[in-house]
């Protein structure tokens, strides 16, 4: 009877299974080392870097067990956004009372009447797991800026970015001894923080400053002269 690859394998002992793992790891230990430190552990880094970072608070996440699509339309809603409001805005739709619009990511997705406030979209869902990891990542940049000594209250999202990362394989077994991939896509998440100024509260302070310019009276060239001349007098 002639013997498996498997068979074979399991019969070699002694000087023949020591050839064999001299072999391979002589011909293909380098590549498999090189290949692990360039693809495997890449270095962390942030896509952008803030124009002001004395005042601007950061936090990312690596490899988040949460789906990439569910999670980039989540953060496209938030871009721009007061820190107080996105915050609201997320627990609002946790509980199903506001809704994340789908616009890039659209396919299969139902039509609400709640996605009506939102421009241009029809389309929308409540992507809970989504929402709750992008909460717990803007406590942390929250927590980042009061270190820094920031005004919590003047905080906006400058800078919301969903990456795809390294999908996990699994599988899931199937009529006929079949067997498909049982894939998941997880993602990168980095959020800036930034100190706004408000506008209508500056705008108010400039036009105050103006009017108390105005209000002062212009005196004449005559009679700042005949003022010295007294003086002198």
């Amino acid at each position: 009877k002639q013997k498996t690859a498997y068979e074979i394998r399991l019969s070699l002992v002694g000087s023949e299974m020591c050839i064999r793992d001299r072999v391979s790891t002589q011909s293909t230990g380098f590549l498999f080392w090189n290949f692990c430190s360039e693809t495997h552990m890449p270095a962390r880094a942030y896509s952008k870097q803030p124009a002001n970072p004395t005042k601007t608070a950061k936090a990312r996440g690596s490899d988040l067990r949460v789906h990439f699509k569910n999670t980039r339309e989540t953060a496209a809603a938030l871009r721009r956004m007061k820190l107080t409001k996105a915050k609201k805005f997320l627990e609002d739709v946790i509980a199903h009372k506001a809704i994340v619009p789908f616009r890039r990511y659209s396919g299969g997705v139902g039509r609400h009447a709640q996605v009506k406030r939102w421009h241009l979209a029809t389309q929308g869902r409540w992507p809970e797991k989504s929402c709750r990891f992008i909460l717990s990542l803007l406590a942390n940049a929250e927590a980042n800026a009061e270190l820094k000594g920031l005004n919590v209250e003047s905080l906006r999202i400058s800078h919301i970015r969903v990456s795809e990362a390294p999908k996990q394989r699994r599988r899931t077994y199937r009529a006929h001894g079949r067997i498909n991939p049982y894939m998941s896509n997880p993602c990168h998440i980095e959020v800036h923080l930034s100190e706004v100024r408000d506008r209508k509260k500056t705008k108010k302070s400039a036009d105050s400053a103006s009017a108390e310019s105005k209000k002062k009276k212009k005196v004449s060239q005559k009679k700042l002269a005949k003022e010295r001349a007294k003086g002198g007098q």
